[in-house]
């Protein structure tokens, strides 16, 4: 490898709430890393996802959605995504490229708000208008026009990452953005996050997946037990924290059936990213009000 042409550095994919950051992610890694669902902020954590290339290795950050924050856990969550700011080569802004009702172009007070954070941060930054499968090819120039008056980008890239549409690309452009260095990373290594955290984002998923409506977003979960078999088999004991006795109910279901469906996908997730066969055991507790409290945040693993 000559380090004279190779390119190495992080990249954080920053922006508002449900733009498609995790989607992107593993859209672009050709695997599912970060977990996703339709409620916003469900990314709560720095999330790193390394891409290698023959030109380039980029770690791309996936980080959680800036919005205005209420209470102990949004304010964590805000503050993660603008810390990847200080330790990161380059900035993907990540916005939809949306029309409003009126037909202008979806530019929120918001984005603007962010966007001067970046530059306050003194990166380069390229612009992912994602989402472009949901608009007309004739609208997408007046909405790349639209953003340019913003602020300056080093590259407007339109992309839809649900579709894998504009990522060969935005690829060239994100390498192209980033200092000349040898790579970090092994070539086969896709995070540097553990097993252990992955697993717990995992159950999270489905838990998302099967009670966005019925259960709200206090819903956290932590791995106390990891345990590796000589056989290879993982023993895993998790605990999902809820905030309210009803809640508890919720999770565990009838005769204990939701909680037996949520812990079956979950196995078989981690099990895929893990490679090897896993016994998981999940435990529901009760801990009151814990996004409203640095305390409880610091016991469940979050600051």
């Amino acid at each position: 490898m000559n380090s004279a042409q190779h390119h190495f550095g992080f990249v954080a994919i920053v922006g508002r709430p449900n733009v498609g950051k995790s989607t992107l992610l593993n859209s672009l890694l050709g695997e599912k890393l970060a977990i996703t669902s339709p409620r916003p902020q469900t990314t709560r954590n720095r999330i790193p996802g390394i891409i290698t290339r023959p030109d380039a290795q980029i770690v791309l950050v996936d980080t959680p959605g800036i919005h205005r924050a209420k209470g102990a856990l949004n304010r964590y969550m805000n503050n993660v995504a603008r810390d990847a700011l200080t330790s990161c080569d380059a900035v993907l802004f990540l916005a939809e490229a949306g029309l409003g009702p009126d037909q202008n172009v979806l530019i929120s007070a918001l984005d603007r708000e962010i966007l001067e954070d970046i530059r306050e941060a003194g990166l380069p930054v390229l612009l992912g208008l994602n989402k472009i499968d949901r608009v007309s090819k004739l609208m997408l120039l007046p909405i790349i026009d639209a953003w340019r008056q913003v602020t300056e980008f080093r590259e407007i890239v339109p992309i839809s990452g649900l579709r894998s549409d504009g990522l060969d690309r935005l690829l060239t452009s994100l390498t192209n953005a980033l200092p000349i260095a040898t790579r970090m990373y092994a070539e086969d290594e896709l995070t540097d996050l553990p097993m252990r955290f992955l697993a717990a984002e995992m159950i999270r998923e489905r838990l998302f997946h099967h009670l966005h409506k019925e259960l709200p977003y206090a819903s956290a979960v932590t791995i106390e037990a990891w345990h590796e078999r000589a056989d290879g088999l993982i023993h895993i004991d998790a605990v999902i924290f809820v905030e309210r006795d009803s809640q508890k109910g919720i999770v565990i279901g009838k005769g204990g059936e939701m909680l037996k469906r949520i812990g079956t996908e979950a196995r078989a997730e981690i099990e895929r990213l893990a490679g090897a066969r896993a016994h998981l055991s999940i435990f529901v507790r009760v801990e009151t009000g814990w996004t409203d409290t640095e305390a409880a945040l610091r016991k469940l693993g979050y600051l």
